[in-house]
């Protein structure tokens, strides 16, 4: 079997910029507006909209969408606060849509 060379990198759908890594993925059981979404604890190489309260499926949080850095796409966005104690692990983490985010090369 080959060795993975270096980080296995996530890009931006549109334009290959990338966004995250495969070791920053805390769960893949999550929800996006466009199907399935991966929770991430970093992103990089992105700008983030206003935050505005949001009712999701598990409560109301403050979000901030995610925007490629580079072309402006909306990937997802950002847990910036829940309102209920049992989510509050989602604070300052990333939710990218599966549907937005490609594998670099692996």
């Amino acid at each position: 079997m080959a060795q993975q060379a270096g980080p296995r990198i996530y890009c931006c759908c549109k334009c290959q910029n990338r966004v995250s890594v495969h070791e920053d993925i805390v769960s893949k059981a999550f929800q996006g507006r466009h199907g399935r979404g991966f929770l991430f604890s970093h992103a990089m190489n992105i700008d983030l909209g206003p935050k505005e309260d949001r009712h999701l499926m598990t409560g109301l949080h403050t979000v901030a969408d995610v925007y490629c850095k580079e072309c402006q796409e909306v990937l997802g966005w950002k847990y910036e606060r829940a309102y209920e104690e049992t989510q509050k692990y989602k604070e300052g983490k990333f939710i990218l849509e599966k549907s937005k985010i490609v594998k670099e090369d692996w």
